[in-house]
């Protein structure tokens, strides 16, 4: 076996220790193409059928319903899709792990409850100290399934499941503890944060500002990145690529401002501006994707994913890598808490965990994110959450019961199993 020497662990590349296929030097964008055209030939699709699935909804929806690309619906749906965004971001953690997380739906009501404990009356305490105090518990709890299937090698389905009954008692206790509680509901002050992260907006003057600095630095950490591997001999694509994704980017964020900064109201006074959820769940997406491309512990999560006793062998210490998913799973499912509490302006006992257990996993796989581990980014999240928003909105648009919703739902999340499951089969072909 590999000793954990020092140089062994520098010896460990950053290809080496991702999943995601090397990118092709390409002399032109037509070259480019091909080699992309190729990767996709050999079941390296990506985004791509996700992409194609989202646009296909969203020309069904408009068909049926001319008011679905309304700025009201569009912001709307962005604000529904903020927290499937954050709990498919929670269980891709694991995922990648090739672990589950079934109690992340109530460790958010954990969470959350605990949030609205510390910042509503008699306690008062400022809303960050309740919002760290959340977080630190949640960080603790999750720690602590981790450890229970790193070290004594529980299955995760288990031991989360253990934890999805637990939390859920855990929670009905916080609020029965509390005595200003009204049938297990604390209030959030509206002049709260907490309470405006969701029912408040930017002006519109702020959100370009924002937009513009958020283009600008994409722009130019691409530029950077692009140079640096270069320099370093690093395979990267053709600059064109580089400065059509600046491109892109830059036009969805004006075309993101010009939906929010549109009326959203039906009454007589205007709302106009971006709900402040959109750009925190942008900035914690952003930071987690930071995190598990740019620094060496992101990639160990993808080389334990890949293969556990590899991760060993090189040196990776793999009971606390499995840990520290779980722990950033619980976290980041505490702020998909915080989220709802916000939209509800109150925590309340009814949050329904099991089905955003469901949503979460269903938010992940339906992005792009494999079952089997190793493959998949925090990102992957992002479109999975606009995806199960979309076809939510749509069909509540058209008077389509719950019943129903849920139905389609699983659909689409059992297409998105098939996809991945011809992907990696077409892939190992490939590979052969």
């Amino acid at each position: 076996m590999m000793s954990t020497s020092v140089e062994q662990e520098r010896a460990l590349s950053d290809e080496q220790l991702t999943t995601a296929a090397p990118e092709v030097l390409a002399g032109s964008l037509s070259e480019y193409g091909r080699a992309q055209l190729a990767k996709i030939k050999n079941g390296e699709s990506g985004a791509l059928p996700v992409l194609i699935g989202l646009i296909a909804i969203v020309i069904f929806f408009q068909l049926e319903r001319s008011q679905f690309l309304t700025a009201q619906n569009l912001v709307n749906l962005l604000v529904q899709a903020t927290i499937f965004i954050m709990f498919g971001a929670a269980e891709i953690f694991v995922l990648l792990l090739s672990e589950i997380d079934l109690s992340v739906g109530y460790g958010a009501g954990v969470g959350a409850f605990i949030i609205t404990e510390l910042i509503a009356s008699p306690v008062n305490l400022p809303w960050w100290v309740g919002v760290l105090g959340g977080l630190f518990a949640m960080a603790l709890l999750g720690g602590l399934q981790g450890l229970l299937v790193a070290k004594l090698g529980l299955p995760s389905f288990i031991v989360t499941l253990g934890g999805y009954l637990a939390f859920n008692g855990l929670m009905e206790e916080i609020a029965n503890a509390d005595k200003t509680a009204v049938g297990g509901v604390i209030n959030i002050d509206n002049n709260s944060p907490i309470y405006k992260l969701v029912n408040s907006h930017m002006t519109p003057t702020l959100g370009w500002i924002v937009m513009i600095v958020c283009v600008l630095a994409y722009a130019a950490y691409a530029l950077a990145r692009s140079r640096s591997r270069r320099a370093q001999g690093l395979t990267t694509a053709p600059l064109g690529v580089t400065l059509l994704g600046i491109g892109a980017a830059a036009v969805a964020g004006i075309v993101l401002m010009l939906i929010c900064n549109s009326n959203q109201s039906l009454t007589a006074v205007a709302i106009r501006g971006m709900p402040w959820v959109i750009p925190f769940v942008l900035a914690v997406m952003l930071v987690a994707s930071w995190f598990m491309s740019r620094t060496r512990t992101g990639r160990y999560i993808y080389a334990v994913g890949n293969s556990p006793e590899a991760a060993r062998r090189a040196g990776i210490k793999v009971q606390w890598i499995t840990m520290l998913g779980f722990v950033l799973s619980s976290v980041t499912g505490c702020l998909a808490g915080l989220i709802y509490a916000s939209n509800q302006g109150s925590m309340s006992i009814d949050i329904n965990g099991g089905q955003f257990v469901l949503f979460a996993v269903a938010a992940a796989v339906i992005g792009g994110t494999s079952l089997f581990g190793g493959r998949g980014k925090i990102m992957n999240a992002l479109l999975g959450g606009v995806v199960i928003a979309a076809v939510f909105n749509g069909l509540g648009l058209m008077g389509v019961s719950t019943a129903i919703q849920d139905i389609v739902t699983a659909i689409v999340l059992v297409l998105a199993l098939v996809m991945d499951s011809l992907v990696r089969r077409r892939a190992t072909v490939a590979g052969r």
